[in-house]
């Protein structure tokens, strides 16, 4: 079995963090469990377990200065594999002194994160677990982190340059891009639209609209209609009517 990071990044600005988290999925040997943007909500998420944590110097949302490194010394001994990420190395001493593995410079590129990821893998074998099959989403709801069970996920919703999580009891904000999520949730998501990625499991019907083709999630109310994009709405069909028996295919 493949040996990959269980990964947290601690970044405030969504860009970044949303990059950065696409490069580690890259490398095929990262799973990112938490995409934050406080230390508070990285210290709830931490407590969950993670072997590598990817720590901005500056926080926005933070009162103090280099937010990011009185968060690493705040971890102490429990602290797990940490890689700065900022845009200048003048923390570079005092984070190497706090037991920092490695340094990433923005703007971020895919080969200097993968020899980040190398690196981390190669030095640190004793602190790495075998990848599992994810069972929760980290979300948040204000400035709280929420566990979401995936079979409670009906679908996530790329919107205004957010991520949202629809679930029977509301929706959630996220950290990570549809693609990120694809990556890590694998068959058990399906994409349908370029802003919408669902849970095969909740698809509760399929419908026209308008001459477009729908989705419904959910059983009973609230239910929510999702559209499928027409260079997708074969595929799609396909793919649901072979997860079921009762009708012909094509």
């Amino acid at each position: 079995m493949t040996t990959r990071l269980r990964a947290l990044v601690l970044e405030d600005e969504w860009a970044a963090r949303s990059y950065l988290v696409e490069l580690l999925h890259e490398t095929a040997r990262v799973e990112v469990v938490a995409a934050v943007a406080t230390c508070q909500q990285a210290t709830q998420a931490a407590s969950e377990g993670v072997d590598a944590a990817f720590v901005d110097v500056n926080l926005a949302g933070e009162i103090q200065d280099n937010a990011g490194i009185e968060w690493i010394r705040s971890l102490g001994a429990s602290a797990p594999h940490v890689v700065l990420t900022t845009a200048s190395d003048r923390h570079a001493i005092e984070a190497y002194s706090l037991g920092v593995q490695d340094y990433l410079l923005k703007p971020f590129t895919a080969a200097r994160v993968a020899q980040c990821v190398a690196r981390l893998i190669d030095r640190a074998p004793p602190r790495l677990s075998a990848s599992t099959v994810v069972q929760r989403v980290a979300a948040r709801q204000g400035q709280r982190v929420v566990f979401v069970r995936l079979e409670d996920l009906w679908a996530f919703e790329a919107s205004s340059r957010l991520t949202f999580a629809h679930t029977a009891i509301g929706r959630f904000d996220v950290d990570l891009s549809l693609s990120a999520l694809e990556a890590s949730l694998g068959p058990a998501v399906l994409r349908v639209h370029r802003n919408w990625l669902v849970h095969r499991a909740h698809v509760a019907g399929l419908d026209r609209e308008g001459g477009e083709t729908v989705l419904r999630l959910g059983e009973g109310a609230p239910a929510i209609l999702v559209p499928v994009s027409r260079d997708r709405a074969v595929l799609v069909r396909e793919a649901l009517l072979s997860e079921s028996v009762g009708l012909r295919r094509g």
